[in-house]
């Protein structure tokens, strides 16, 4: 399953800022490397390419993990259902804290204002929002599920083995499981069609020559099971060697991108596959872009997601250094902005497609020199990066120009922000940690900047919680705000913190819990619901005063 931690914030900070898992930004960065990728002519020439490269791994003394199965599926638009009368608006509703608008990210809850649909201990629920009732319940193939995508009355099932498409019309029934080798990265629904990525690496991994020459085809490429309604079973090569491409030194893993069409049958995804490595995805509303941190840099993988069908490699290409997550990468206008930690310091670079080759068009450099970036946010023509050590200076920056991204305000402050959202025109939220001039961190702290005025950002509020961590520093779909009230709540380490933000202030409304780890929280109506493996907690979204409750048997 994809490391994205939904748990008690199991990333244990040790409380001390500089021990937090910010990934190491690695040796001397490789800047501008272009990245061409054609395809294998044959299944013997990618064979060939395939024990070339697992022999020098072992010469350099690089063994290949092998990688757990996981699961891959695809979709297509549904028809949306009708309004019930008990259903509550798209306008009414919050849904999954997306990166950008129109591309929905798999979680583990998902709602459409009139049922809400969700994915723990190996069992899909559908609850009725208007009776607050649990109308369907499925038991999942292989046990477990990490997260779904939900379009209409079709639900995506990603779990740790398979890949489910479940209809939920009536009482959920599967229609189809699709099991695939590999590891699930992550996946992105635009329009009813998801694209799922998935990462490979050969069966058994070969760990000394003899046995690297004895590889077959067969050992490199993923394997997938299909399994219908009906009970038919199929069974085969997921990808076709044609369809793999590689850079000119190709690794010994595989990265898939699979396509499918929700509101149709599940099929084998109409795989495109390049012999590289991902890690990272973020994608928006024509393009996905798959990221791996390698010791030389970044390298970074563009797929053209705007039509039906597979997806199609555009071009590949690097930027300096390490990302953060998959905020550190945006889309606009044509170009790709990344944020990187290089080491020394850390960089912003402006990519554009040209041919095959993502290539660097602009590059800016200096930013928080001697710290690491915690948290990335562009918006638009404007983007904010947060560096830490000892204090945290916000950094603003303008954009505007891809050829010479500028930065032009900075604010410092003790502590640091993990997340970064919108809040309106020129309001920006932060969500992290404050600390002391030594840099020891002290606890949960929420802040409001005003970055009206980008050469002069400044924070307005700010409120904190001893002691206490926010599980948006490590999960951003942990994260609520709700703008027409101006209504945040975090899940944190031990309850729901609900918070109003005006515009110049955060105020406490109240703390929600019942002794279960609140996971996620949705806005349906006058109503918040807060959700945790053991149910639902139902709430006025004004008062918090206790209207109902879900349990899960």
């Amino acid at each position: 399953m994809k490391p994205r931690a939904v748990g008690v914030l199991a990333v244990a900070c040790a409380f001390v800022i500089g021990s937090c898992g910010v990934p190491d930004a690695g040796p001397t960065p490789m800047r501008g490397a272009s990245v061409e990728l054609v395809a294998f002519g044959s299944c013997d020439a990618a064979l060939e390419q395939f024990r070339a490269a697992a022999l020098t791994q072992w010469e350099q003394s690089e063994q290949v993990e092998p990688r757990p199965g996981v699961f891959q599926r695809e979709a297509i638009p549904a028809e949306a259902p009708a309004a019930s009368p008990g259903s509550i608006t798209k306008e009414q509703h919050s849904g999954t804290n997306n990166h950008e608008a129109g591309v929905e990210e798999p979680d583990l809850v998902q709602t459409d204002g009139r049922r809400v649909v969700t994915v723990a201990d190996g069992r899909l629920r559908v609850i009725d929002v208007a009776s607050r009732r649990v109308t369907s319940t499925m038991d999942l193939p292989g046990g477990w599920a990490g997260e779904l995508l939900v379009d209409g009355d079709r639900a995506l099932v990603v779990g740790q083995r398979e890949l489910t498409l479940v209809d939920l019309t009536g009482a959920a029934r599967p229609v189809g499981t699709l099991a695939v080798d590999g590891e699930y990265v992550d996946a992105r629904l635009v329009g009813g069609r998801a694209r799922v990525v998935v990462r490979s690496q050969p069966k058994p991994p070969p760990v000394e020559p003899h046995a690297i020459a004895d590889t077959t085809i067969d050992d490199w490429l993923p394997a997938y099971d299909l399994t219908t309604a009906q009970g038919t079973r199929s069974h085969g090569r997921l990808v076709d060697c044609e369809n793999v491409y590689h850079p000119p030194e190709p690794g010994t893993s595989l990265l898939t991108v699979l396509t499918f069409e929700l509101g149709g049958p599940l099929g084998t995804g109409d795989p495109v596959a390049i012999a590289a490595d991902g890690t990272t995805v973020y994608g928006s509303a024509t393009n996905l872009y798959v990221a791996h941190n390698a010791p030389q840099g970044t390298a970074i993988h563009q797929f053209d997601i705007a039509s039906p069908g597979a997806a199609r490699h555009v071009a590949s290409g690097s930027a300096p250094g390490a990302l953060l997550n998959q905020y550190s990468m945006s889309e606009h206008d044509g170009h790709l902005r990344v944020a990187t930690m290089t080491g020394a310091d850390n960089t912003v670079t402006v990519l554009a497609s040209k041919g095959s080759t993502l290539t660097a068009v602009g590059t800016l450099g200096g930013l928080g020199r001697g710290e690491r970036i915690y948290a990335v946010r562009f918006l638009g023509p404007v983007g904010y990066v947060v560096t830490f050590r000892q204090t945290d200076p916000l950094y603003t920056l303008d954009l505007t120009d891809p050829a010479r991204p500028r930065a032009v305000g900075e604010l410092k402050i003790t502590g640091y922000s993990a997340y970064l959202h919108p809040a309106g025109e020129g309001r920006l939220i932060g969500v992290g940690q404050e600390a002391d001039l030594q840099g020891r961190a002290l606890g949960l702290q929420v802040s409001l900047f005003d970055v009206g005025d980008a050469a002069r950002p400044v924070r307005l509020a700010q409120h904190r919680l001893t002691g206490g961590m926010a599980q948006v520093e490590a999960d951003t779909h942990a994260f609520l705000y709700w703008p027409p009230t101006g209504l945040l709540v975090l899940p944190t380490d031990t309850d729901a913190l609900v918070l109003r933000v005006g515009d110049g202030s955060i105020t406490e409304v109240g703390r929600i819990g019942d002794g279960s780890l609140v996971l996620r929280s949705l806005v349906l109506g006058d109503e918040l619901w807060t959700v945790s493996q053991s149910g639902v907690l139902v709430h006025d979204a004004s008062t918090l005063s206790p209207i109902g409750s879900v349990q899960f048997a």
